[in-house]
């Protein structure tokens, strides 16, 4: 068997091993040819099914619930004091007397819970009886006894096993291969990991995949096909959604280096705009801003929605595959420098008709939450002191 090229190893993991380690030092782990396990495609989050038990309901839910399949944006959940949880998307399926409060009725609902990723558990308040209820603005919605379909266990795992291909482990990966087939207590604490994933250029530099975690307890190894000397490592993964499979796409656009043209972002989903920012936001370069009073050209021809903007901001202040804000708080915190540009800046907008025709008033299902429209994002420019020409 043939020794692997270094170059083949092309996922660096930067963490921690042992459950007993109370270093907050993070360290090589190993290299390691794939990671399966980490990029699959999961089916679109089904909506679900919520009751509102024993409720009085007050304003637009009250008018909502008086006929079938009337639409809210959301309805948070709340205790005085507990911050609650967040229904997106609402539709109001009926309602009847309820059958555990006097005077009170049950409302069905469909939506989605805003959780940050599918598997994550929802556990009750342990403390008090009875929930407040608001809209998305926090205009009083009434009160409701009991609600049933949001709290929950964690999620079956939709990847139980991550594995790690072609590994060249590193002497405290090592130490927790060593404790494979030892049963006791303190061996399974020493085979814990949990680590970040960087991915390898083909110059050896490296940069954070963003969200990317292998986390659990290794559970076996053997020697891999790909290379002398190399292991595949398997590891009981922590309950966490996988990334999308068009992630590698775009991580082929940083395999040499920086992405070597613009607006390589444009034919990709909304999903996969808002990763390749998030690519982008890993492979930041660390350099001094520009000074302020520059001038800067975005090119707005695909700008489809807000995380095209993303991109060809990015683009327009740091260059091709360049970051700057994959949200509106990461925005702004871009705005305050450290991220390729100081404000004030004039900013360019060419094409800006097609943002004009996207970014408008609206629902946005993906972020559950109003729609950012296009006159938001000049407000939000305006007030980080970047005078916008709009073309």
């Amino acid at each position: 068997m043939a020794e692997i090229d270094e170059s083949g190893l092309r996922w660096l993991l930067w963490g921690d091993v042992g459950l007993d380690s109370t270093s907050d030092d993070e360290i090589p782990l190993g290299r390691c040819a794939e990671v399966d396990g980490l990029f699959v495609d999961l089916p679109p989050r089904p909506r679900e099914r919520f009751t509102l038990v024993g409720c009085r309901p007050e304003g637009a839910l009250a008018e909502a619930s008086g006929s079938d399949q009337a639409w809210l944006s959301g309805v948070a959940i709340m205790t005085p004091t507990w911050s609650g949880e967040y229904l997106g998307d609402v539709t109001v399926l009926g309602r009847r007397p309820s059958s555990t409060v006097p005077g009170a009725v049950d409302i069905d609902l469909s939506g989605v819970l805003d959780v940050y990723d599918r598997t994550d558990a929802v556990p009750r308040p342990r403390r008090g009886t009875g929930f407040v209820l608001a809209g998305g603005d926090q205009t009083p919605y009434g009160t409701c006894a009991d609600v049933t379909g949001v709290f929950r266990d964690a999620a079956a795992l939709p990847v139980p096993h991550v594995r790690l291909l072609g590994c060249r482990p590193e002497p405290p990966l090592l130490a927790a291969l060593d404790a494979i087939g030892q049963t006791t207590w303190a061996a399974e604490r020493r085979r814990w990991i949990r680590a970040e994933v960087h991915v390898v250029a083909a110059d050896g530099s490296t940069g954070q995949l963003i969200g990317a975690m292998v986390s659990g307890t290794v559970q076996a190894c053997e020697p891999s096909s790909l290379g002398d000397g190399l292991l595949d490592v398997t590891v009981a993964s922590h309950a966490r959604e996988p990334l999308p499979t068009g992630m590698l796409d775009i991580l082929d656009h940083w395999r040499t280096g920086r992405p070597a043209g613009r607006n390589l972002w444009a034919g990709y989903d909304r999903e996969l705009r808002h990763h390749w920012a998030g690519v982008a936001l890993g492979h930041r370069r660390e350099e001094p801003d520009r000074a302020a009073g520059a001038d800067y050209e975005l090119d707005g021809g695909f700008v489809t929605d807000v995380e095209g903007f993303y991109c060809a901001i990015g683009e327009a202040i740091n260059g091709p595959g360049g970051y700057f804000g994959w949200n509106l708080d990461a925005l702004v915190d871009c705005l305050h420098g450290g991220f390729g540009a100081q404000t004030p800046f004039r900013l360019t907008w060419h094409d800006s008709s097609v943002a004009r025709e996207h970014l408008v008033a609206g629902y946005d299902r993906r972020r559950l939450s109003p729609a950012v429209t296009l006159r938001h994002l000049l407000d939000l420019l305006a007030k980080g002191r970047v005078e916008v020409d709009l073309r």
